[in-house]
C-alpha cells in the first residue's frame, strides 16, 4: 500500500511538472508575441548578465574607463542587440552565439531593455 501511494505521488508530481513547463512555455510565447517581456525573462536575463556580461560591461551595465558602452543607453533595437551578442563587435567583444542560447539572449534583451535610460 505504501508503495502505491509513493508511485501515485510521484506520478502526480511528474504530471504537475510537465504541465508547469508547458504553461511556462505558453506564457513565454504569448508574451513574446505581444512584445512585452515577462518578469521571469528579466530575472533570467539579469542572472545571465551577472555571470556572462558584467565582468566587461559592469554590474550596473556601465563600466567607466573601458571601451564598453553604457548598455543603459543601448538603442531600442533588438535585432542589433542579438546580432552583436551572437557575432561580437569590432574584435573587442567576443561572439557569444555558440555559448548563449537564443532564449538566453532574448532574456538578456528583456533585462537590458528594462533598465534602459529614458
Amino acid at each position: 500500500m505504501h508503495r502505491d501511494v509513493s508511485n501515485r505521488t510521484a506520478a502526480i508530481l511528474a504530471a504537475v511538472t510537465v504541465l508547469s513547463v508547458a504553461l511556462s512555455a505558453t506564457v513565454r510565447a504569448a508574451d513574446e508575441e505581444n512584445g512585452s517581456p515577462v518578469q521571469v525573462q528579466i530575472d533570467h536575463g539579469k542572472s545571465t548578465y551577472a555571470s556572462k556580461c558584467s565582468h566587461c560591461h559592469g554590474p550596473n551595465m556601465m563600466n567607466s574607463g573601458t571601451i564598453t558602452p553604457d548598455l543603459r543607453s543601448f538603442p531600442d533595437d533588438k535585432m542589433r542587440f542579438v546580432t552583436t551578442v551572437k557575432n561580437g563587435k569590432n574584435n573587442r567583444m567576443p561572439p557569444w552565439g555558440d555559448i548563449l542560447s537564443d532564449d538566453e539572449i532574448t532574456d538578456l534583451w528583456a533585462f537590458i531593455s528594462s533598465r534602459r535610460k529614458p
